[in-house]
């Protein structure tokens, strides 16, 4: 994002995070933050009024596996959802079915093509973040491999687009992502 901090940039006049939060708080009790000491300010600016919990990193940079683990092991929620941050459509439909779903397993995954979406996912907190430390443990940091030590539910495309919006999983990585996003959203 041209060396800007992407969970703040603006998007349409509002920052990206927070378009990601409000997304969230129908669906949720409790809004966890994961990020660095050093990005706490920023975003603390731009959820002003939602009083997120922050469950800052012990060490920078050991990558979303360890963002995982410190924000699950931050709430005491029977399930909690882990998206990330650059998710400007986020569907609040599709994450509360998603927590149906995850009734009675570890996970409910959405799967929207080829590829599980992890960074938009319900999941019991506990076994997940074990996983996720597990996997540190193991030198694995690849997001997907936690997953694989639970018992979890696989939402496949045709029933995701039945209770929500795909939309819901595109990112904004990049310049031309952002004024895509800013063209619909503005």
């Amino acid at each position: 994002m041209g060396g800007r901090e992407k969970a703040v940039v603006d998007v349409a006049g509002t920052p990206l995070i927070r378009r990601v939060a409000e997304g969230l708080t129908p669906a949720v009790e409790e809004l966890v933050v994961n990020c660095r000491a050093d990005q706490r300010e920023a975003i603390a600016g731009a959820l002003s009024g939602l009083a997120p919990t922050f469950a800052l990193d012990a060490e920078s940079d050991r990558g979303p596996v360890a963002g995982i683990a410190t924000g699950l092991e931050a709430t005491d929620a029977a399930y909690a959802v882990v998206v990330a941050c650059d998710l400007p459509f986020l569907d609040t439909a599709l994450v509360e079915y998603l927590f149906e779903r995850a009734a009675g397993s570890d996970a409910a995954v959405p799967k929207p093509d080829d590829w599980f979406e992890p960074l938009h996912a319900v999941y019991r907190p506990g076994p997940m973040a074990e996983a996720c430390r597990d996997a540190l443990v193991e030198g694995d940091v690849r997001i997907i491999e936690p997953l694989f030590s639970l018992e979890y539910e696989v939402i496949e495309r045709t029933t995701l687009v039945a209770h929500g919006s795909l939309d819901s999983f595109e990112s904004v990585d990049t310049p031309a992502d952002l004024a895509d996003a800013e063209s619909r959203l503005g």
